[in-house]
């Protein structure tokens, strides 16, 4: 078995090369920027993980895992102009550097990319992949626009907003693993637990993300605290507050959001605590991380072949940045 830094390396030794022509600069060289800005590779490794569980790796593995990742990049680039981002992981974004209309048409070739990298794929899997790429696709997409919509709603209830970030972040890592089930010629029974443990997984990882925002280091996750509140952004913190928290404190988060005093963020980290918010938060990331470990547990393969993605699971959420 290969470990998740022995995959990494495979896969960025085959990716880590320039991924498009050099000619008509610069469309092409703002699709490579988005590349540099390397994220963890979470999601085109877990191809390679689940792939493992069943048959050893091949270059199926590589296809699938590269156009995940170009069709993740794709959409932090779009992303990034929707929510009018001037960087990412602390360099500045493709549409900040390029302009926006280059952005545009950079994330659509990367899409286009994408397909190209998953149509290299062997016949025997290959319409099964197309099928669940493109249903992927099509649900991050609707995600996003659920995303826009709520910024102009004035309530959102937690059930839309999990649906939203299921749609937006989860089903890329649910349908990740799915891939690699199908590549290693996993049943259709395997199929599913893998695609329903990523799924959670990736609800967990939210979660974690949104409490993060709000009561993590800042030192350690390298991020302003209580960016979501700054921008009001409708999060698993808010939804629970609103729903919990007296009118008076309603009240109170009604001027906040209207106002923004310079004290905001203190303000409503107080609230949050008043409604237990937090406390909430930390049991409902344990509830999905425990529904995505009990689908792994169904996965039917030997114990030990699940060792990798089970160690995945537990460092995504003991993470603080």
């Amino acid at each position: 078995m290969h470990s998740f830094q022995d995959f990494t390396i495979q896969f960025e030794e085959q990716f880590n090369v320039r991924q498009f022509p050099f000619h008509t600069p610069p469309l092409y060289d703002a699709a490579e920027h988005i590349l540099d800005i390397k994220g963890k590779r979470i999601r085109p490794i877990c191809v390679y993980l689940a792939n493992e569980m069943f048959a050893p790796v091949g270059d199926d593995a590589y296809h699938a895992a590269a156009a995940i990742e170009l069709f993740h990049n794709f959409s932090l680039i779009h992303d990034d102009i929707m929510d009018k981002a001037p960087l990412r992981r602390g360099i500045e974004t493709v549409h900040q550097k390029f302009g926006e209309n280059t952005a545009l048409l950079a994330g659509d070739v990367m899409l286009v990319k994408a397909y190209q990298s998953l149509s290299k794929i062997s016949a025997t899997y290959l319409h099964r992949s197309l099928d669940i790429f493109s249903k992927t696709a099509t649900e991050v997409c609707e995600g996003q626009q659920l995303d826009m919509n709520f910024e102009t709603k004035e309530q959102v209830s937690f059930e839309e907003y999990l649906n939203m970030i299921t749609l937006k972040t989860s089903v890329l890592v649910a349908s990740s693993l799915e891939l690699g089930a199908v590549l290693g010629g996993a049943g259709l029974g395997n199929q599913e637990h893998l695609y329903e443990f990523g799924k959670n997984l990736g609800i967990a990882f939210q979660v974690q993300d949104d409490y993060l925002d709000a009561f993590g280091d800042a030192a350690k996750t390298g991020k302003q605290q209580g960016g979501d509140i700054i921008a009001n952004k409708k999060t698993f913190l808010i939804i629970h507050a609103r729903e919990y928290c007296t009118p008076e404190a309603n009240a109170v988060l009604d001027e906040l959001i209207k106002n923004n005093p310079t004290n905001k963020v203190e303000k409503v980290l107080q609230i949050f605590r008043d409604c237990k918010a937090d406390q909430w938060a930390t049991e409902l990331k344990e509830k999905y991380y425990n529904i995505a470990l009990k689908h792994l547990d169904e996965v039917a393969v030997l114990s030990e072949r699940k060792t990798l993605l089970r160690q995945l699971a537990s460092d995504l959420m003991m993470r603080e940045k």
